[in-house]
């Protein structure tokens, strides 16, 4: 009778420690190589041991669990409980949420670092509308040109197709007389190869990852600026979890971003290197074409200012004061 009763209480411990340990999908849109997804994994491996096993998280790489344009409303929606994107993405919904892809506002890691200071009290507002909750965001390297022949001014981008990756992108193309087409990470190389692409702006992160080598000759280094990616977890799935699961999620989450923003500046000087070592060409941006490209962004920043919401006026207001 005593093994009988001590085999029930060993059946039912068991179901209770199952119920409450919890595993989470997580999307993102970005491979393993790439330094933002080894952050999350990192990120998944800190909150299991925090939690001693209470909350997994199932890390699915490059888009193969829902394709990058899907990932918030997976979030939303409750399909995943966890997620990263692009967060200029979601431009089109608020400009608060694109003003880091705005070009020359914040070029260095001290003026992005202020600027999502004051853009992430408006983004945490914002995502609550929607049942979300952002946890931690990491900004790319600065983005720097890459085309076949150096550029001396912004008359030679006229006419050629320009890789795009969101709306402030599309409207740089189109102020340079160039013509975006809309190419996620993952399909750069066959868009070169094609033809599709001739010239884009982006890290030196996705240029490495990519072997731009492969199909450019130049990098022109013009730090036009830092976009962010960002992980968001659903609220109301947060909220269901026990006070210090919900701790150890922040905790986590906070360590991330700081290692994140650190694996960053690591990123630039490295992947730079690469690319300069499979014979990449870098190059400095002349005074005119930086005079041009400074043109087009003080006409981008009155566009933008013009169609802002007043939350999205108050982060430009915040960063410049």
């Amino acid at each position: 009778m005593i093994m009988k009763y001590a085999a029930a209480f060993a059946i039912g411990l068991a179901s209770a420690t199952a119920a409450i340990s919890e595993t989470w999908d997580m999307p993102t849109p970005y491979g393993d190589s790439t330094f933002h997804t080894a952050n999350i994994h990192q990120f998944a491996k800190d909150l299991a041991t925090a939690t001693n096993g209470e909350l997994t998280i199932t890390v699915h790489s490059a888009g193969s669990l829902f394709p990058h344009a899907e990932i918030k409303n997976a979030i939303r929606s409750r399909q995943v409980p966890i997620g990263e994107f692009f967060l200029s993405r979601l431009s089109n919904e608020d400009l608060a949420f694109g003003i880091d892809s705005q070009p020359f506002v914040a070029t260095s890691y001290e003026d992005a670092e202020k600027l999502w200071a004051a853009q992430r009290p408006v983004i945490e507002a914002l995502m609550a509308k929607e049942g979300l909750k952002p946890l931690f965001s990491v900004p790319w390297p600065a983005q720097g040109l890459y085309t076949n022949g150096e550029i001396a001014s912004v008359d030679d981008l006229s006419g050629l197709r320009f890789r795009a990756y969101n709306a402030a992108l599309e409207e740089f193309a189109t102020l340079a007389k160039a013509a975006p087409v809309q190419v996620e990470a993952s399909d750069i190389p066959q868009a070169f190869a094609t033809g599709q692409a001739q010239a884009m702006i982006t890290s030196p992160s996705t240029g490495a990852n990519s072997k731009a080598w492969d199909f450019v000759t130049h990098y022109t280094q013009i730090d036009a600026w830092l976009p962010k990616n960002i992980v968001v977890v659903n609220a109301r799935v947060f909220d269901g979890l026990s006070p210090d699961v919900q701790t150890a999620v922040m905790e986590a989450a906070a360590a991330a971003e700081a290692r994140g923003w650190e694996m960053s500046k690591a990123e630039a000087t490295a992947k730079t290197k690469v690319m300069a070592d499979n014979g990449i060409t870098i190059v400095a941006p002349s005074d005119e074409f930086v005079s041009g490209l400074q043109a087009i962004g003080a006409t981008m920043l009155d566009n933008w200012k013009a169609n802002a919401s007043d939350s999205a006026l108050s982060i430009l207001s915040a960063f410049q004061n």
